[in-house]
Order: C-alpha cells, then sequence, then structure tokens
C-alpha cells in the first residue's frame, strides 16, 4: 500500500490547503504526515509550516498542486452555473405545471427578486461586453 501512496498530501479548505509530506519510512510503518505547508490560492501565498524551510522540489508540487486545483475550482464554477440554469427550467415547469397557489404564494417574492437582481447583471455584463467590442 504504501508504494501507491503519493509524496504530499493536501488537505483542503475553503481558499487553498495544508501540505503535508506522506511519511511511510517509519519504524511502526505507520503512515505518518508531517505539515509542511500552508496554502491560499486566492492571493496565491505559499507559506512554511513552522520551522521547515521549503526546497525548489516542494514548491514545484505546490504550485502545480494550485494551478490544478485554481482549474478545477473554475470548471465547478461553470457546472454549477449551467445546474442553475437547468434548475430555472425545473422551476419554471413546476411552477406552470404542480405548484399550488399556496407554494407559490411562498416563493414568488424571492424568486422574482432574485431574477430581477440576476436579470439587472446580465444586461450590464453584456452591455459592457458589447461596448469594449465596439471600441476593440
Amino acid at each position: 500500500m504504501s508504494d501507491d501512496l503519493p509524496e504530499f498530501y493536501f488537505r483542503v479548505r475553503d481558499n487553498g490547503a495544508f501540505v503535508f509530506r506522506v511519511d511511510t519510512e517509519n519504524r511502526q510503518r505507520r503512515i505518518e504526515l508531517d505539515q509542511i505547508a500552508v496554502v491560499n490560492i486566492r492571493n496565491g501565498q505559499i507559506k512554511p509550516h513552522g520551522d521547515h524551510e521549503l526546497i525548489e522540489s516542494e514548491l514545484a508540487v505546490i504550485q502545480e498542486w494550485m494551478a490544478e486545483r485554481l482549474e478545477i475550482l473554475a470548471h465547478r464554477d461553470m457546472d454549477d452555473i449551467h445546474r442553475a440554469v437547468d434548475y430555472l427550467n425545473t422551476t419554471t415547469h413546476w411552477a406552470q405545471s404542480k405548484a399550488s397557489d399556496d407554494q407559490l404564494e411562498q416563493i414568488t417574492d424571492a424568486l422574482l427578486l432574485a431574477m430581477h437582481d440576476l436579470r439587472s447583471v446580465l444586461v450590464r455584463k453584456k452591455a459592457e461586453r458589447l461596448i469594449k467590442e465596439k471600441q476593440g
């Protein structure tokens, strides 16, 4: 099993990760995780943990993980938006064909405000893009 383990483990958190070196070369043949760094993907900061001094190969692995993580998060964001479009379509069908008057009363104002807010932002952003296209 220890041959299959990666050299580093990233414990993901909201804005990055804790980075650990995976150690299986000890007398008890137990898996030990030694924290070596804290990563913040929002600002790109990599901080060594405690007295550990990061070497170039560790920095390279961490930077590669950060780049991959940013790609994953960007993909998830787009996937979430595509799902939101599906949910809007599903909600429209529900409101049209299944919702009771009481159910509609409970959600109509909140949905209308959220949709109005979204529409305002989308229209403004589209106008900004069209202006940029004309200028560029």
